[in-house]
Formats: C-alpha cells, sequence, structure tokens
C-alpha cells in the first residue's frame, strides 16, 4: 500500500518530510524535534509512525490544550522528558487598557520577525491577557525584536509553561444537507451565506482547510477537515453521511469558537 494513498497530493511533499525523519531516528539512533505542527500535520506523523520500525513520536505544545504541538520522534528505548521539546512561553505586555489585539495582528507581527509559522505555537488571547509559544532556538530573538503589534507597542515577558492559560472554546453541532462537497457549497451552508459571498471570500485567501489558505471554490472537502473563514469562526466536518431522496448530501459537522 502506498504511503500516498490516504493523503492529498499537496500533502506529498510532507509525507516525504516524515519518511526522512524517520529514517534519520532509525538509522542514527537518535531523536528527531519538529518545529510547530498543525493538527493535520500531526496526524500524518503519527500515521506514518511505527508501521514496521522502531521509531516513536510525541506530542507537546504546552499543555494538553495546545492545537500546535512539536512533534518529538525518538527511538523505542528512549522515555520522552518535557524537556525535550524545547519551548519558550512569553505574555505580552502592552497598553491593554486602549488598545485592543487581536489573533491576526499578534501572528502576522510575529511573522513580520522574519520567522516561519512553524517557530509559533498556539497565541492564546483572553480578556485579559496575550500569551505565545515559541521554539527555544528563537525565543531569545523574538524578545530582542518584537516590539509592535497592530500599530501598539508590545514587550514579550518570558513566563512559565505552568501560567500558560488556554481559553475554553464553545462549541456546537451543526447537520446540514449539501448539493456537492465542494468547498463554496460547503461553507455556504455551514455559515448561512449566499454563493455570490461565498465564493469572493476563498478567492480572496480568507479561508483556510487544515490550516492552509485555500483560494479554490471548486476544492473537495473530505471527513476530518477543518475549515477556518476569517472573522466568522472553525467548523469541522465531523462525518459525511448518506445521500437524500433528491441526491443530496447529509454532512454533520462541528462549529468552533471564533478564532480564524
Amino acid at each position: 500500500m502506498s504511503l500516498y494513498e490516504h493523503f492529498r497530493r499537496d500533502e506529498h511533499p510532507f509525507i516525504d518530510q516524515v519518511t526522512d525523519w524517520l529514517g534519520t531516528v532509525e538509522n542514527e539512533y537518535r531523536t528527531k524535534l519538529t518545529d510547530f505542527l498543525d493538527p493535520r500535520q500531526q496526524l500524518i506523523v503519527t500515521s506514518l509512525t511505527g508501521q514496521g520500525s522502531s521509531v516513536r513520536c510525541a506530542f507537546l505544545g504546552g499543555t494538553d490544550k495546545a492545537e500546535r504541538r512539536r512533534a518529538l520522534l525518538y527511538p523505542d528505548y528512549i522515555e520522552p522528558e518535557k524537556e525535550l521539546f524545547e519551548l519558550a512561553a512569553f505574555e505580552l505586555d502592552f497598553p491593554s487598557k486602549f488598545v485592543r489585539l487581536t489573533h491576526p495582528q499578534v501572528l502576522g507581527a510575529l511573522l513580520s520577525l522574519g520567522l516561519k509559522r512553524g517557530k509559533f505555537g498556539d497565541i492564546l488571547i483572553s480578556s485579559d491577557a496575550i500569551q505565545f509559544l515559541t521554539c527555544q532556538d528563537t525565543a531569545d530573538y523574538v524578545e530582542q525584536h518584537f516590539r509592535e503589534a497592530g500599530s501598539a507597542p508590545v514587550l514579550p515577558k518570558r513566563i512559565d509553561l505552568s501560567k500558560l492559560r488556554f481559553p475554553e472554546e464553545e462549541s456546537a453541532d451543526i447537520q446540514v444537507t449539501v448539493s456537492s462537497l465542494r468547498l463554496d457549497t460547503v461553507i455556504s451552508e455551514l455559515y448561512r451565506l449566499s454563493r455570490a459571498k461565498t465564493k469572493p471570500l476563498i478567492q480572496q485567501e480568507k479561508v483556510k482547510v487544515n490550516w492552509k489558505i485555500t483560494d479554490d471554490p471548486s476544492f473537495r472537502l473530505e471527513a476530518g477537515d477543518m475549515i477556518s473563514v476569517r472573522g466568522m469562526g472553525r467548523c469541522k466536518v465531523v462525518e459525511i453521511g448518506g445521500t437524500t431522496r433528491k441526491g443530496n448530501t447529509v454532512l454533520k459537522a462541528e462549529k468552533i469558537g471564533s478564532q480564524s
């Protein structure tokens, strides 16, 4: 059975990368620590680990509630200690009485430092604090150079991982019927938008599928996919059921929070 059989074509390069990581651990008898991975990437790593090899994997992103996590690939005789994940956590000091910072503003400011998305974990925004995680090898750089977000002055201060506060996200189950599994069709039903509004959102790169911008309205969704529409929250495709008498497809989803 091909490694690629159950994954989309655009995921094949990442599968090749994971295969190389596994080979390094198995042949050189040492650990491999990745940057932060999104949940879809974590699923791929888990799927490819342990298939006829002695390599194991563990994930950590601050707490058990973390979405983005680093993966540690290791020989089966090693015990994966928390310190091996090399995480650093920060809390932002900024004029919170006068400025409200959003998730996109903080992420955009961090990426403007010239670092890849994989160097950052979850960005946690609550009513009275903004926290985020980085890899230890970039923490000093972030601490020295991160000074502005959304035109507001900011100062990152290191905190212990135990101080992280992951906000609870509200969720609701949704069931809709769709004429097809095209991205524009499904978004139209899940978010109750007209097709005329849905297609421009996708083409303007305001939609992500599995944490990647997807600008093709005809993109075909599958069970397990996470959809994010900027400013409108996220929906996870939980189950693709049977068809109705009119030939439509029953789709079950979970709407989660409002962060995109």
